[in-house]
Formats: structure tokens, C-alpha cells, sequence
């Protein structure tokens, strides 16, 4: 049955080698379950709520992404997407949480839109590949400045804004320890490097009795503070268009970049501009349909993750990964106590590591072109700095037209990146924050 379904033998695979890969691809990704009620309960939301969307959210995703598309690629809530929600839409814009959860259902609509249409393969190849990588980077810089915030070691300063916190102190100390913890296990191909770091250092800190110990399992929580609490309306007469657009640019990078680097790992894809298979026009198709169900459960944009690329070299080929990983994510839903135990200072480490890891991205920046690179180098300092993933995308792109314009070199922007500027600076024209 599995077989007729998913097409195993026809993918040169087998159940065995489909559910070691989903298992892998879980072990890897599991730490969303912790970090993002952690981020989006700064928002105010409920954390128990948050949790079980969460999960649900990760679920729903993977298995449309298994059964509808049969690849082996897993869903969730996406990091960087969701650090914007809590600290950029609710915490520094002051919209209400119900609104930037309106935000996220109106931006999975139009990203929805955009993949039938194919306009967002048009983006994809109209944005310069110098700036894609950037926006990763940037991203990457954010997550870090939040981690090393709610760790204690980057305090407020009057004098210099930020300063190094005190080092002596048990967050901050646990917190360094998790990241070299997580960087050692995952310079040694430990399966799970980042869940294991978040454990250990909540168990220390239980023991410790730094941190309460809430328990292990329990039955589901409820959802119904999340559950349909989006307000659509408040957010169109909030007029957080450039949330929206902010949203859909990101959610089209991650989301696109992710399916096809993973899909061509696995050897999906024919090579060529276009990676012709028909099978990539249903997993874009799930990963856009999976933003707005998670908006309606209540959780930050759900996107692919790039940590499926595991379970692809623990052999995945086929649907019955992403399969696996939807059910690992449903049965996760009974550790709703331990979740709940987690620290901030457990999740910091996390998210430091996963900073380290979007930043490498820098390195496919040309640096040798002053036009390429000065914009990117843009992008990427603009958004921790202004505490923005918006701001710094606001300032990439409007400076990479400039700039290629001002040296004569305007030919070479591609009409996706005009359209990106205008509307950046539209943004800045009439709706100042």
C-alpha cells in the first residue's frame, strides 16, 4: 500500500529507509517546539496554546507536503520569520499579536496567489542572488542579538547602546555552555545536536534549581487562545502593508530556496533554470497553503525546512519522510510540561547556533563587485541594528537600485527588484513608523 502510495520502489527506496530519514529529519528540527513558544510568547500569547500550534502547524504542513507533493521535505514554523513577529511586528511596531497573525493569513494568501500565478518563480529569479544571500545572513544576525539578549550577555547600555552583560551570571553561563555544546555534537554528525543542547541545559538548570521542573507529559493543552484569533480586518486598517510585504519576500526566499536546494540533494530536480519536474509545483503549492492554516491555528508563517536535507542523506526520497515527520510532531504534542520548563537561556543557544549557521551564506556575496556587495553588506547589518528584518530589506533593496543606477549599470536590475524598491520607499514616503 505504502509502496503504490509514495511510489517507493520507483524512488529506489524502501518503508525502513523513509522512516529513519523522517526520524532523522524530526530529530533535527524538534527544537521549534521549544524556541517558538518561547519567541512567541513575548507577544503575550499563550505559551500552551503557541505549543500545540506549533506542532499541529509542523504536522498539517509535512503531511501536505507528503501526500499531496511526495516529497521529502518537512514544514514548520519558520525561525527569523517568527523572531519578527514577536520582537519586530508586536514588539518594536506595537501592533497587537491577533493583528500580526492577520499579517501572516493575508501575506500566506497573497504568497498562495503568487505560486499559482508563477509569479513567485519570477521573484525568485528577478532578485539578485548577492542580495537572497544577504537576507539569510541579516536574518541570521538578527536571531543572534535576540539570543544573546535573553541570555544576559548583551545588556542595554546609555553610553554605547549595548554592552557585554554579566558573565558571571547562571543564564548567561548555561546559555554559552548550550551553544558550545550544540557547536561540538554538531561538528560531530550527532544526530539532534540542537534538541540535545536545549535538554541538557534545562535539565542543569532544573537540578540546579534554577529553572522549575513542570514535568514530562501530560494530555495536549488547549489551543483555543490561538485558534482563529487572527484579526484579519485590524490588520488592513492598521496599514502594516510593508509587514505583509516584508512577510511575503521572506517566506519566498526561505520557502523557495529551501525546496529546491533540498529537492535537488535528493535528485527531484533536473539541473537548468527551470529544474523542470512536475512535482515542484505541488510542494510550492503545500508550503503556501501551509502559511495560512498556521495562521488560523496560531502560529508565525510555517515554511520548509532546510534541515530536511538530513533525512535526504539518511536516504528519504519520497513523501513518507515528511509522513513520518508529521506524526513524530503529533505525538510530540503529550510533552507539553517539558516544553513549558524550558527556559529562555536553554532556547538561546539554539538560536545563537542556528545564526552561526544563516550566516555563512555571506560567502556567495560578490564582494568583488562594490554594487553587489555594498547593498548586501546593507541588508544584513540594517537588520539587527534596527532590530528589523523589514527595515534591512528595505534598505537593500532601495540601495541596490540606486546604486546600479547612479554607475550606469541599470539594465542589470531585474523588474522583481524595482517593483521591491518602489515599494519600500512608498513605505517610507506615507506610512513612517
Amino acid at each position: 500500500m505504502l509502496d503504490s502510495l509514495f511510489g517507493l520502489k520507483a524512488h529506489g527506496t524502501n518503508v525502513r529507509t523513509e522512516l529513519v530519514a523522517g526520524i532523522t529529519t524530526f530529530l533535527t528540527m524538534a527544537y521549534i517546539i521549544f524556541v517558538n513558544p518561547q519567541i512567541l510568547s513575548t507577544t503575550g500569547m499563550d505559551q500552551s496554546a503557541v505549543f500545540v500550534a506549533t506542532c499541529l502547524a509542523a504536522a498539517l504542513g509535512s503531511l501536505i507536503m507528503g501526500f499531496y507533493a511526495n516529497w521529502p521535505i518537512a514544514m514548520a514554523p519558520g525561525m527569523g520569520l517568527n523572531a519578527f513577529f514577536a520582537f519586530g511586528v508586536v514588539g518594536a511596531m506595537g501592533f497587537t499579536w491577533q493583528q500580526a497573525l492577520g499579517a501572516v493569513f493575508i501575506s500566506g494568501c497573497i504568497f498562495l496567489l503568487l505560486t499559482v500565478t508563477g509569479v513567485r518563480r519570477w521573484l525568485v529569479e528577478g532578485i539578485p542572488h548577492s542580495m537572497r544571500s544577504a537576507v539569510a545572513a541579516g536574518i541570521g544576525m538578527f536571531l543572534g542579538i535576540i539570543a544573546l539578549k535573553s541570555a544576559g550577555v548583551v545588556v542595554a547600555s546609555e553610553a554605547t547602546f549595548v554592552a557585554l552583560g554579566d558573565m558571571r551570571s547562571p543564564p548567561a553561563m548555561l546559555a554559552m555552555i548550550g551553544f558550545f555544546l550544540i557547536a561540538a555534537l554538531d561538528a560531530l554528525k550527532v544526530k539532534g545536536a540542537i534538541l540535545i543542547g536545549i535538554l541538557v541545559i534545562t535539565v542543569v538548570a532544573m537540578v540546579s534549581g534554577i529553572s522549575p521542573f513542570g514535568g514530562i507529559m501530560s494530555p495536549p493543552p488547549s489551543i483555543a487562545p490561538t485558534f482563529l484569533q487572527l484579526d484579519i480586518v485590524g490588520a488592513f486598517s492598521a496599514g502594516i502593508l510593508h509587514v505583509v510585504l516584508t512577510f511575503v519576500l521572506v517566506e519566498v526566499f526561505d520557502a523557495t530556496g529551501t525546496l529546491i536546494g533540498v529537492a535537488k540533494r535528493a535528485g527531484l530536480l533536473n539541473d537548468g533554470p527551470g529544474h523542470t519536474n512536475p512535482q515542484l509545483g505541488k510542494a510550492l503549492l503545500s508550503d503556501s497553503t501551509a502559511i495560512v492554516a498556521g495562521s488560523m491555528l496560531g502560529t508565525s508563517s510555517t515554511t520548509a525546512y532546510v534541515e530536511s536535507a538530513s533525512g535526504v542523506l539518511a536516504g528519504g526520497r519520497t513523501g513518507l519522510t515528511a509522513v513520518t515527520v508529521a506524526v513524530l510532531f503529533l505525538l510530540a504534542l503529550f510533552f507539553a510540561p517539558l516544553a513549558g520548563s524550558v527556559p529562555a537561556f536553554a532556547t538561546a543557544p539554539a538560536l545563537l547556533y542556528v545564526a552561526c549557521l544563516m550566516m555563512r551564506e555571506l560567502v556567495d556575496v560578490n564582494w568583488d563587485d562594490i554594487t553587489d556587495a555594498a547593498p548586501a553588506a546593507l541588508t544584513a547589518l540594517m537588520m539587527p541594528f534596527t532590530y528589523s528584518i523589514a527595515n534591512g530589506l528595505a534598505f537593500g533593496f532601495i540601495s541596490y537600485a540606486i546604486i546600479k543606477a547612479a554607475t550606469g549599470r541599470a539594465r542589470e536590475v531585474h523588474m522583481a527588484t524595482w517593483l521591491v524598491a518602489a515599494l519600500f520607499l512608498i513605505r517610507f514616503a506615507f506610512f513612517p513608523e
